[in-house]
């Protein structure tokens, strides 16, 4: 018996041998929390906003001066830069950092926001603030309308330097995920992004009020010359919110934002740093830019129940057909993609519809999605009015069917 049972165990292991296991797909690496200082920080897809890594990235914090990449790109959608800007009172009272402005003295729209990008100057962001909307109160109502718009879901802005404050709805907070997704717009999405980035980017940057008062401001975003593909950023601190950090990247077509939140607070002033080449380390080093196939929003036309397309008897009874179209402009679709992702694309939309049917109607959806997770959606809609068969319609085919008999007859 004993000599019966080695005998099959060996059958086993010649089995398993002989014949090739199936090969897993590539595992996801695992980037220990432990080499992240952050409390709170997040990896995303600049293109598809999709998080590729996340620590606590939905967990509501104080993010101090990273804020102003919010207030910068309102400012530059909706002011032009030679506009004259009047510090007030309360401006000029902002606590350091500031540029030292006073009541009264005026500065190009432009300058100021040198010293809010470069320095991160807390009496400039007041005064933009100040100018855009009259108040701060009234601005944060822009800063929370954008952030809507964008997609943020967590975050709750009150001061537009960073400040930590509180209003009847709390205290000034965002998220590392929804800190990434203001970033990603700051520098690829919105109209003003080229200007963002070339603000952002400048080294040092003389101005003079128009009284004449001359400043000087120097970018202390340290890893625009740490990284080569690092395209803009933006550093912050208070006591409560601890070192802060939001940066993008470019490299080979991928773009990459990050967010770092508490990451750090005095004597550990480079945990930022660190944290933020690790996460762009991982994001270089597992994903690859992925190319939606073009063929992918081709539809085939549907069937009409109950419709016309010429109004010939002979489409009588038949079923009509109606092209379809995907409302999208852009067919050039990319993405992040790791070896380990599932990338497919989902077609929905109905196959038979009753008329009548109007042109740019709604009747489904494609979406490129990433392991089931949808990352673009377009609207599949007719490309045709077809109307419906009534008296009229019927009865304008059976005299136009008569006419044309007739006329043969005669030739």
């Amino acid at each position: 018996m004993k000599k019966k049972r080695i005998g099959i165990f060996a059958l086993i292991m010649i089995l398993l041998i002989t014949f090739p296991q199936p090969v897993s797909a590539k595992e996801q690496p695992q980037l220990s929390e432990s080499k992240l200082y952050s409390k709170a920080c997040a990896l995303v897809d600049g293109d598809s906003g999709r998080v590729l890594y996340g620590k606590n990235e939905n967990l509501q914090l104080a993010n101090a001066s990273t804020t102003k990449i919010l207030t910068c790109i309102i400012a530059l959608e909706q002011c032009k830069m030679d506009e004259v800007v009047t510090v007030s009172r309360e401006a000029a009272a902002q606590p350091k950092v500031h540029l030292g402005t006073a009541e009264g003295e005026q500065f190009y729209m432009q300058d100021l926001l040198y010293g809010l990008m470069l320095e991160s100057y807390n009496d400039c962001a007041y005064a933009i603030a100040e100018h855009i909307s009259g108040s701060v109160e009234e601005f944060a109502k822009v800063m929370n309308e954008k952030a809507e718009e964008l997609g943020c879901k967590d975050s709750h802005f009150v001061t537009p330097n960073g400040l930590d404050r509180e209003d009847r709805e709390g205290e000034h907070r965002t998220t590392a995920s929804d800190l990434c997704r203001i970033m990603s717009y700051c520098a690829w999405d919105s109209e003003k992004s080229e200007e963002f980035l070339a603000l952002t980017q400048t080294r040092n940057h003389s101005f003079s009020s128009l009284s004449g008062t001359s400043y000087t401001v120097s970018n202390k975003n340290a890893l625009l010359d740490m990284m080569d593909s690092v395209i803009t950023g933006k550093t912050g601190y208070t006591a409560k919110a601890g070192y802060c950090y939001v940066a993008a990247v470019e490299s080979k077509g991928r773009r990459y934002a990050i967010a770092l939140l508490a990451c750090g607070w005095p004597n550990h002033k480079n945990y930022r740093w660190e944290d933020a080449r690790t996460l762009f380390g991982y994001g270089m080093e597992n994903y690859h830019l992925y190319k939606g196939a073009e063929d992918a929003f081709s539809v085939e036309p549907i069937f009409v129940r109950g419709g016309y397309e010429k109004g010939t008897l002979a489409e009588w009874g038949a079923a009509a057909e109606v092209p379809l179209r995907v409302n999208i402009k852009e067919k050039n679709i990319t993405f992040l993609k790791a070896d380990w992702d599932e990338a497919e694309v989902k077609k929905e939309y109905t196959k038979a519809v009753k008329a009548p049917v109007k042109k740019g109607q709604k009747i489904g959806k494609i979406s490129y999605c990433i392991n089931g997770e949808e990352m673009y959606v377009y609207d599949i809609c007719t490309g045709a009015d077809i109307p419906k068969w009534d008296f009229q319609a019927f009865f304008g085919a059976v005299i136009r069917e008569f006419l044309t008999i007739g006329i043969s007859k005669t030739k």
